[in-house]
């Protein structure tokens, strides 16, 4: 077979090499997709991090608690039950215990003011904070999640740029040592592109280590291990972000509750400034004559010197700071969404450039130069630039993705996205 023709067939493979890289590096899975298992998608993700969450023990503790604080809120004070001798012992006349007073008293304490239906209310209302704290946790544990899948995924896409580049060494080695044979080229440019090959080769492999930790680490929110397949496709999707309609999500949900305590805590001090009375009723038993005497009695407090004044002026402060906490929750979220928002839409249109305006050219240059090369027209390092300058175009896409990707889970995070995967943690 002529020289000629083996060049130009060499190179024909080569650009059908390329072309198939290209084309799975936009829909990475479509060459694996009839022999691999379905690929975990983020979703599968969040909810196999929520069923495993090791949270849920200890919020579900700390409602149980909120909730037999409610119970007991509701109990009445307990009666009094007394006992009295009179005349018990003495001198004189009072010396026989035949003249002894026997008192038997049931006490009551009557609650006013409404203080057992203020002390229902802050405890209702504490069941209340407890949940949406519960909630908040399984958010952050899922924006967590969201995180380590977009790290996986972009580990994924960097490991496939590096193959491309490491069959690319290949076939550039195979080209130099036929035109080094064919003494087309000096001896040093084989040992150039064998040393190419070889940083290829090790670019690949710490590729392949950093997807694999990258699996690893996102597993470990379901103690999993990192045999398993990502879904690529939605990684390299952008499209731009829209400002949600709604900000009523976990945390400004739980700054109101917390405000709800705070009220029924003015409620609770207002109700202790109101004092409540004490009645008494009994038998006696009078033992001179051996007969008996109904008794009745009550106290009531005199409000002289506490007045809970301060106590009433302390819950209204809390109540004023728990509105302010709100206020600035709310101004500071809508902000940093309206960052977020704009960062993804001009993340999303960098990406979809790229794609569409970059890599193509870059694409066709190496095909080009590719060609001329065999034909004797380019030389090695004209090949190896042009190689290069495409990795680094891919590199940029993928780098584009990551932080769109991640912006993203801060916006989900922010606007509660992510909440029906509350449910799977509480259903677990």
């Amino acid at each position: 077979m002529p020289f000629k023709f083996r060049c130009r067939a060499g190179a024909r493979l080569g650009l059908a090499v390329a072309a198939t890289l290209a084309i799975n590096f936009i829909n990475p899975s479509a060459a694996k997709a009839q022999t691999e298992p379905p690929a975990l998608s983020l979703s599968e993700a969040l909810a196999r991090a929520a069923g495993a969450d090791p949270t849920i023990a200890g919020s579900e503790a700390r409602l149980a608690a909120a909730q037999a604080n409610l119970r007991q809120a509701g109990v009445r004070p307990n009666p009094t039950l007394g006992v009295e001798l009179e005349n018990f012992a003495g001198t004189g006349a009072y010396s026989l215990l035949d003249r002894t007073e026997a008192t038997v008293s049931y006490q009551q304490t009557v609650e006013r003011g409404g203080k057992r239906e203020a002390r229902t209310g802050r405890a209702r209302a504490e069941i209340e904070v407890a949940r949406l704290r519960r909630d908040v946790r399984t958010l952050d544990l899922l924006r967590d999640v969201q995180v380590a899948y977009v790290e996986a995924a972009a580990a994924e896409a960097e490991l496939l740029i590096a193959e491309a580049r490491l069959i690319a060494a290949h076939q550039s080695q195979a080209d130099i040592d036929r035109r080094v044979k064919a003494a087309r080229d000096p001896l040093f440019a084989g040992s150039r592109a064998e040393m190419m090959t070889a940083q290829a080769q090790v670019s690949r492999d710490q590729a392949l280590d950093r997807a694999r930790n990258a699996r690893a680490a996102l597993a470990r929110f379901w103690s999993g291990g990192p045999e398993f397949r990502l879904a690529l496709e939605p990684f390299f999707e952008a499209k731009a972000a829209a400002l949600p309609s709604s900000l009523t999500v976990a945390d400004l949900a739980l700054l109101e509750a917390e405000r709800d305590v705070a009220v029924a805590a003015i409620r609770m001090e207002q109700a202790r400034a109101v004092v409540d009375p004490t009645v008494r009723a009994g038998v006696r038993y009078l033992g001179d004559g051996n007969n008996v005497a109904f008794v009745v009695g009550g106290t009531i407090p005199l409000r002289r010197y506490d007045t809970n004044r301060s106590g009433i002026e302390r819950a209204q402060a809390e109540r004023n700071a728990a509105e302010a906490d709100i206020a600035a929750a709310r101004l500071a979220r809508e902000r940093e969404i309206v960052q977020l928002t704009a960062r993804i839409s001009s993340a999303a249109t960098e990406a979809e450039r790229i794609r569409a305006e970059v890599i193509p050219p870059a694409i066709r240059s190496v095909e080009q130069v590719r060609d001329g090369f065999n034909r004797g027209g380019f030389s090695y390092l004209d090949v190896t630039e042009a190689e290069r300058a495409l990795a680094d175009a891919r590199a940029r896409r993928v780098g584009v993705l990551r932080q769109y990707h991640l912006d993203q889970a801060a916006l989900d995070r922010l606007t509660g996205r992510q909440s029906i995967h509350i449910q799977t943690a509480e259903t677990r």
